[in-house]
């Protein structure tokens, strides 16, 4: 029987989960391009059920004593109970392992200490964390999956789910982060995203005040900037990703020049011009959510609800 977690943990998965939702807030209180907003709908799909599917998700994500791919397994059904769709399987991907982290060294509130939380959690990961990541992958159906010559997420794994994210990191980002220890999203600044954010006062939608609202499309753009959505490419192929990824790079360059995206037309239009397009930059909102995550997380405890 898995013990009950103490004080220090009770109030570190707490706030961690609340951490969790206000980042899936977040996701569609912005106008990210491509992506669903309460703003924009998008891909046959409402903010509204991106909304209930964090809800859903959030207590077998931060469930005491769960193994990271339980706590997969569990979120993705619960999202698909109240979704009937996949609306958030990279997303909980990306925030199981920084989960337990949190739950097993509620310490960790500094980048490098919980930075080396979450790689004592991947280098954790047994068969049995991928067999039941693999079960929730094959539920959530994401698009453009295909198959793979070796540990295919149509079969039944014989390796740990760390090694078998190695074996697809070059063509999944989110794979390469079970690799590399969450390199990507550590090599933001986290303390300063943090800081940043922590003007935001008010979790109801169409209430984000606009220098949050610019720091979450920078975060969103500086992940679709550097290199092909995964999810593009996947669905749509190599010269698809590229484009949308160089049209980024544009507007990333504005935004760090101080220009607020939200004024400007063309900003909209691009937004509208991807869904038309069926262009989805899904991956890179998934890492948008997982740094949001982790800012809460690093964020100064005076700060905290």
């Amino acid at each position: 029987m898995t013990p009950a977690p103490g004080a220090a943990q009770r109030a570190a998965i707490e706030r961690a989960q609340a951490s969790y939702l206000d980042a899936c807030e977040l996701d569609v209180a912005v106008r990210k391009p491509g992506n669903v907003s309460w703003l924009s709908a998008g891909h046959g799909m409402k903010a509204a059920l991106f909304s209930a599917s964090a809800r859903a998700s959030a207590g077998p994500l931060f469930r005491p004593g769960a193994r990271v791919g339980d706590r997969i397994e569990a979120a993705v059904a619960a999202t698909w109970d109240v979704a009937g769709c996949n609306t958030n399987l990279g997303i909980v991907l990306l925030c199981a392992p920084i989960a337990r982290a949190v739950e097993l060294h509620p310490e960790a509130d500094a980048p490098i200490a919980l930075r080396a939380a979450i790689e004592a959690v991947l280098a954790d990961l047994d068969v049995d964390d991928a067999r039941a990541a693999y079960r929730a992958i094959a539920q959530a159906r994401p698009g453009g999956l295909g198959s793979a010559p070796a540990e295919d997420v149509h079969g039944v794994p014989s390796l740990d789910l760390r090694a078998a994210m190695a074996l697809a990191a070059e063509r999944d980002r989110i794979a390469r982060q079970y690799r590399d220890g969450y390199a990507d999203l550590f090599e933001l600044d986290l303390a300063a995203l943090a800081t940043a954010l922590s003007s935001l006062s008010m979790r109801q939608r169409g209430q984000v005040p606009a220098a949050v609202t610019d720091t979450v499309q920078r975060v969103y753009l500086a992940f679709l900037a550097s290199r092909p959505d995964s999810h593009i490419v996947r669905k749509h192929g190599a010269a698809l990703a590229h484009s949308v990824m160089t049209a980024a790079q544009r507007w990333q360059a504005l935004a760090a020049a101080g220009a607020h995206l939200d004024a400007d037309p063309a900003f909209v239009a691009w937004d509208l011009e991807l869904k038309a397009a069926g262009l989805n930059p899904g991956t890179s909102a998934d890492f948008t959510v997982a740094a949001l995550f982790l800012a809460g997380l690093v964020a100064p405890r005076a700060a905290a609800r």
